[in-house]
């Protein structure tokens, strides 16, 4: 295959999935422009490093991997502040009794370590393969199944619904 042809089968891919993307990247920072900065550099480093790309079936992997490594540095840079969206920082706010809104679930996802949300997100909100969960966060499987049932134990207390 052809640099020009792998790089227009990962333009189509960008393309097609770019509401997929934004979601994972949103799920980190909790913010539109934030998210969208992310996504704008995982796809810059992405293009520079097409030549990383061994085979294309792991093209959904490989920029996976990218995007999420891209959005835990977007964390660790901007650690001090976080600027959320209204709708977010409405689900903070005190609650009238008309209003009832149950915010453990991602209140605990929330408070989980990038690793752990990677986890989460991947395997839940992405609905991603055990295997393709690994893959994006270079580890094997069974260390990312351990992980993802200790991630999990971990959200089930922190709800409350104990084990």
């Amino acid at each position: 295959m052809t640099k020009n042809e792998k790089f227009g089968l990962v333009e189509r891919f960008l393309l097609d999935n770019k509401n997929a993307h934004y979601r994972i990247a949103y799920s980190y920072v909790k913010n539109k422009e934030n998210a969208l900065d992310i996504v704008q550099d995982a796809i810059f480093k992405a293009l520079q490093s097409i030549d990383r790309l061994g085979e294309i079936k792991y093209l959904k992997t490989w920029f996976y991997r990218i995007l999420v490594n891209t959005s835990i540095d977007f964390i660790r840079k901007h650690q001090r502040v976080t600027v959320m969206d209204n709708e977010i920082l409405d689900g903070y706010l005190p609650q009238s009794e008309d209003d009832p809104t149950d915010m453990d679930l991602n209140d605990a996802i929330d408070a989980l370590t990038p690793d752990e949300k990677s986890l989460i997100i991947l395997r839940f909100f992405e609905d991603l393969k055990i295997e393709e969960v690994a893959a994006v966060l270079g580890e094997n499987v069974n260390t990312t199944k351990t992980k993802l049932y200790r991630t999990l134990k971990k959200l089930r207390v922190e709800i409350g619904e104990g084990i």
